[in-house]
């Protein structure tokens, strides 16, 4: 919802769990719900925007009608859903190639046609160095200023400078090399090298009805 002209292709797993006839019922079904959602969150923020417009004071509410604004002017591209089953490799490769399709889609994807200068795979390669180093924490997070020393420190990237750092780590995040939460001011100097730790931490924290499980405990 945050990433502009996000690409999201959804994967229903476990169709092992289903008879073959459930399958496309619970595909369409899925579909429909995400469909709902998108027009609800559009509904909200219209709905929020509006009061803000017509609120008495409004000049007191700029930023936060700018921020609305911004987020009503995203959009989701949503793919069709892929059932698969995890045990099966079939499935697996099926999946692979699904993705590889879409990613090469050109109207989808405009930056897959992008010739990229030769420092971008050169600092690539670089922090995936880093990141595989026994220096490295294993949570993978690195402040951006100590990273771009380490960069440095290499013969071919001794004048890699901040600015041009972070236009590659620009691109780096959007094909989920590193995480770099740049707009967020508390994470701005911070690079998470190790994005599969993030996502450990999220399934931690973010889980599937975890009011009520959390409730159910005396």
């Amino acid at each position: 919802m945050r990433v502009p002209s996000a690409v999201v292709l959804p994967v229903g797993t476990h169709t092992d769990c289903c008879r073959e006839a459930d399958v496309e019922e619970k595909r369409w079904d899925i579909m429909s719900k995400i469909t709902a959602m998108l027009e609800q969150r559009k509904s909200n923020l219209s709905h929020f925007i509006n009061n803000l417009e017509g609120s008495e004071e409004s000049e007191l509410y700029v930023d936060q009608w700018e921020r609305l604004k911004e987020m009503e002017s995203r959009t989701l591209t949503i793919l069709n859903l892929v059932p698969v089953n995890c045990t099966d490799r079939r499935d697996i490769k099926k999946l692979e190639a699904v993705i590889l399709e879409h990613v090469r889609n050109e109207e989808l994807f405009p930056e897959v046609v992008r010739v990229l200068p030769p420092v971008y795979r050169q600092v690539e390669a670089a922090i995936v160095d880093v990141a595989q180093s026994e220096e490295v924490a294993g949570h993978g997070m690195m402040d951006l200023q100590h990273l771009l020393s380490k960069l440095c420190r290499r013969e071919h990237l001794a004048s890699l400078g901040r600015e041009l750092l972070q236009d590659i780590l620009r691109y780096l995040h959007r094909i989920g090399l590193v995480i770099w939460y740049e707009e967020i001011k508390r994470l701005e100097n911070t690079v998470f090298l190790q994005p599969t730790f993030l996502i450990t931490m999220f399934k931690l924290l973010v889980r599937y009805r975890l009011v009520q499980q959390l409730e159910s405990i005396s």
